[in-house]
């Protein structure tokens, strides 16, 4: 049998003398996608911060058999919620693709830039890109070290809804072409449930783990959002 590329195991994280994560676990496999939902402050981005090995806690988190802080090194992508950074500096999307990684060429900038249908921005300024063109940019610049694990803290924010369909269709296309295992944290229940292959959901404690289609029930939803929580189900073609 396999390894799972992650596997969790009793995750707790406490902070302050306050529960943040409580008994969390749960295995994630090579080249899935897997959404976490929840409600504000249900632990969300704090679940993120463990598996890129930036905060504490107790229990066993391993990618590939080993502990976050040894497993990938820089094979792990990020695309935060926020980025901060100053767009005004004169920088082009090449080089702010390549700023952080020296050993990247131009020929890894145009791959990335194409995979998330960018390929004419190379040499644009940052400063000319919308909100969502520019989240795009930091999807690329988290896909330029081929990582074999995307995590994405809601990183549909600032999108439209033409623009978080075709995020979307950039994780397929990740996973169908390369693979690619991808965490995401996102509160659009109804594009979740078309494109992930399993769901956390979430508040504190693990409320439900598995398929979206199975998992995600009306008392789930209660459980996370309370009684005026309102879902549509959406049948789709597989």
């Amino acid at each position: 049998m396999n390894q799972p590329l992650i596997e969790v195991k009793h995750l707790s994280v406490h902070y302050d003398g306050r529960t943040v994560l409580n008994d969390l676990s749960f295995s994630v496999e090579s080249g899935e996608t897997v959404a976490v939902v929840g409600p504000n402050g249900s632990g969300k981005t704090t679940l993120l911060r463990v598996l890129l090995g930036l905060a504490p806690y107790r229990g066993s988190v391993l990618l590939r058999g080993k502990t976050s802080h040894d497993a990938f090194g820089k094979k792990v992508g990020y695309v935060p919620q926020r980025f901060d950074f100053d767009r005004t500096i004169p920088l082009t999307v090449g080089e702010f693709l390549e700023l952080p990684f020296p050993r990247v060429t131009s020929r890894h900038v145009k791959r990335v830039l194409l995979e998330v249908g960018m390929k004419e921005c190379e040499h644009r300024l940052i400063s000319s890109l919308s909100g969502g063109q520019f989240q795009r940019i930091l999807m690329a610049r988290a896909l330029v070290n081929d990582p074999l694990l995307l995590i994405l803290d809601e990183a549909t924010s600032s999108a439209d809804i033409v623009g978080t369909k075709g995020f979307y269709d950039i994780l397929s296309h990740l996973r169908e072409v390369h693979r690619t295992t991808v965490i995401l944290v996102s509160h659009e229940i109804s594009m979740v449930y078309k494109f992930a292959d399993r769901i956390i959901c979430l508040n504190r404690d693990l409320i439900c783990f598995g398929k979206p289609q199975e998992a995600i029930t009306h008392e789930v939803l209660e459980k996370l959002y309370g009684k005026n929580v309102v879902f549509q189900d959406h049948k789709h073609s597989p």
